[in-house]
């Protein structure tokens, strides 16, 4: 048995390597394309802007949906594996044509962008439910989650930094222009298509788990999302915090360029960072053996804190700056993974509440949560790049001091604020701890909706 789980774990877990990396190039990078490679101008960038915010909180608000189909999935290969493999492949091609250039410019561009931004958000949100609403489904033991969970993590932050620290060299290598960027993009597809054959074929779900698998009704859907008060208190933090997480990174090759005034250094910064995420990540299970997660949010939270004030008031000297990405990503690496645990958690509090066991509506809260996110802190990038008069700037010498403070910000002070928040409500809010967990198992085990043996 421990064989198994083992090796669910890290079948698991290597399947989200080319996931992160296909998801950095779009939620990250996507934007430096428009601006600095096609060149947009700030007409057209206004519109772009708006659109891809307004897309994507359209698009989270189909996620719950997203869910209730998958929930409601009998195939052969299970209700997971089948809308893995047909989000992984449509999204990946998607992606290719979001960095092809057509050849168009003005509303035709807005429009056609539209468009495949559009139906990349549905079918990566296809994969992305259904991929980590595999997770309660592997086993009903908190801390063999916590291992799972951080495997996971720490793959995906394989995937996320690779992109982050080799994106520049690469496309600069191979040239620098559109033509390099439509190559690398090509190449994380291909990657990202071979890495999900780790999970579609590796991972095993354990039967043991008996759950109903009756078919939810649309009325039990919205039951699951919004009488399971847990998955909403921990859904308003994890969005609180991924507006500012995502802030934060969508800043970041911006201000090496513009205020840093030395872009090779990013790669630099990101590599010190990754090896500081996933450095976290690997003793996370052994710091949950001995504090609880209250502790560890509490302690993650002084760091990000900490990591944050110190990058705003730091002069443009490495040491400084190095130190406080370091603070900041491992901080953020702690409350990404205590985010994913709560997340899970909550699957059995809303069997226990209300009955039903809906890993998938569940699970559609996290990309629910990254695109909300997302959109927001892409709305917050793209409005501050233009007033700041960096889309505008021909070279970094070309953006005043109030821009780069404008952008600083921007970057640093308001994520923090949304970050602080979110820790608020989870701390008045949240009640799953460990007690209260094995105390909902024990109910489900003598109602017959689980089996523990």
């Amino acid at each position: 048995m421990k064989g198994k789980t083992n090796h669910n774990r890290y079948m698991f877990g290597l399947g989200t390597v080319g996931r992160d990396m296909l998801y950095t190039m779009v939620s990250m990078y996507l934007l430096f394309f428009l601006t600095d490679i096609l060149n947009l101008p700030d007409s057209t960038m206004w519109w772009m802007t708006g659109a891809m915010t307004i897309l994507r909180v359209f698009d989270a608000v189909n996620d719950p949906i997203m869910g209730y189909l998958v929930d409601n999935t009998h195939s052969r290969y299970g209700k997971f594996k089948p809308w893995i493999v047909i989000g992984g492949i449509i999204g990946g091609i998607l992606t290719i044509l979001l960095f092809f250039d057509f050849g168009l410019s003005g509303a035709g561009y807005v429009i056609m962008f539209v468009v495949l931004y559009l139906l990349w958000d549905l079918t990566y949100g296809a994969n992305d439910i259904a991929y980590w609403s595999m997770l309660p489904s592997l086993s009903l033991d908190q801390k063999e989650r916590e291992k799972t969970g951080s495997f996971a993590r720490i793959c995906a932050n394989i995937g996320l930094f690779t992109t982050v620290v080799c994106i520049l060299p690469v496309t600069n290598a191979l040239g620098g222009d559109k033509r390099a960027w439509l190559i690398t993009v090509i190449a994380i597809v291909l990657i990202t298509w071979a890495f999900l054959m780790f999970t579609v074929f590796g991972v095993k779900e354990d039967k043991s788990i008996n759950v109903k698998q009756d078919t939810t009704s649309l009325k039990e859907m919205i039951q699951a999302l919004f009488q399971n008060d847990q998955l909403l208190f921990t859904a308003i933090s994890m969005a609180l915090f991924m507006i500012g997480y995502c802030t934060t990174t969508g800043f970041g090759v911006y201000y090496f360029k513009y205020a840093f005034k030395n872009e090779e250094m990013y790669s630099i910064f990101a590599a010190i960072l990754g090896v500081s995420q996933l450095a976290a990540l690997s003793v996370f299970p052994l710091l949950s053996k001995k504090y609880s997660r209250k502790v560890l949010y509490a302690f993650a939270t002084v760091l990000v804190v900490i990591g944050y004030i110190i990058f705003f008031f730091a002069p443009m000297n490495m040491i400084f700056i190095g130190t406080a990405g370091i603070l900041l990503f491992v901080g953020e690496a702690f409350i990404q993974l205590l985010m994913l645990m709560f997340l899970t958690d909550t699957v059995e509090y809303g069997q226990w509440k209300l009955g039903r066991r809906n890993e998938s509506i569940t699970f559609s809260v996290q990309p629910f949560i990254n695109k909300i996110g997302g959109a927001i802190a892409n709305g917050i990038v793209g409005a501050t790049l233009i007033i700041s008069g960096i889309n505008a700037a021909e070279t970094p010498d070309d953006v005043t001091d109030s821009g780069l403070l404008i952008m600083k910000l921007s970057m640093l002070i308001l994520p923090l604020i949304f970050i602080l928040i979110g820790y608020i409500i989870y701390r008045k809010k949240f009640k799953i701890d460990k007690q209260m967990f094995d105390e909902i198992l024990l109910e489900l085990a003598a109602r017959g909706e689980i089996n523990r043996d």
